[in-house]
């Protein structure tokens, strides 16, 4: 199959979990992950319909985004974010997905460009404090939303989460509506307005849609195992 197919077969999963789960037509956006994947993969996604790509590697993505300048693409950030290269996130991204450090809140805010509109960003959990995974714990997702909103340059918009691998639906299902019920407390609690649950992937974005998700990342169901 094409990438172009492949991303037909995607959009009309995502519509049947949106009808199965009651969710307006059209409530859950695509990323498409293309961390290590050619131009050539991304302009056929591009060509079928995708606006919103997300990328691991600042370096990788860079030379992609200036690549590319010339489409309305939507850059999205989805790996760690070092303090030496949080500047050239700032510049170059519409989106970052993996906030959990106040002092990089702060330097995304202070290097995001005034001619550019504010940085979309969402703030990673670690459901289950797992070492090898970026995040904070849950408990402290108040204290860093508070923060963000004080930051003029940087939109606070949800939260992310890459939950522990999980086979059993019911199980997957019951990590991320962890993650929905704490940003519905969190707008609460902070008078907030965020609206965008950042979870899913190609093997559990079924129980991310039933959960509540409204942007899944698809990397290998879109192009395949990466090169």
């Amino acid at each position: 199959m094409t990438i172009a197919a492949h991303i037909k077969e995607m959009t009309n999963l995502i519509h049947q979990a949106e009808m199965i789960n009651h969710r307006p037509l059209d409530s859950v956006k695509l990323l498409a992950v293309t961390k290590q994947q050619p131009i050539e993969a991304i302009l056929q996604a591009f060509d079928a319909g995708v606006f919103d790509f997300g990328e691991n590697y600042l370096q990788e993505a860079l030379l992609k985004i200036n690549t590319l300048s010339q489409r309305p693409i939507r850059w999205h950030f989805i790996g760690s974010i070092q303090s030496r290269k949080a500047k050239a996130i700032a510049q170059h991204f519409s989106w970052v997905h993996t906030l959990s450090d106040r002092k990089i809140a702060d330097s995304l805010n202070k290097t995001r460009s005034l001619e550019l509109p504010p940085l979309n960003v969402c703030i990673q959990l670690n459901l289950d404090d797992e070492e090898s995974k970026s995040g904070i714990r849950p408990e402290e997702a108040a204290e860093l939303a508070a923060h963000v909103l004080t930051l003029p340059r940087l939109t606070l918009r949800g939260l992310m989460v890459i939950p522990k691998q999980e086979t059993d639906t019911k199980k997957q299902c019951e990590s991320f509506l962890r993650v929905t019920h704490l940003l519905n407390a969190l707008n609460k609690q902070l008078n907030c307005s965020m609206d965008t649950l950042s979870m899913g992937m190609s093997n559990d974005f079924n129980a991310a849609i039933q959960a509540g998700s409204t942007l899944i990342r698809i990397g290998t169901a879109i192009f395949g195992k990466r090169p």
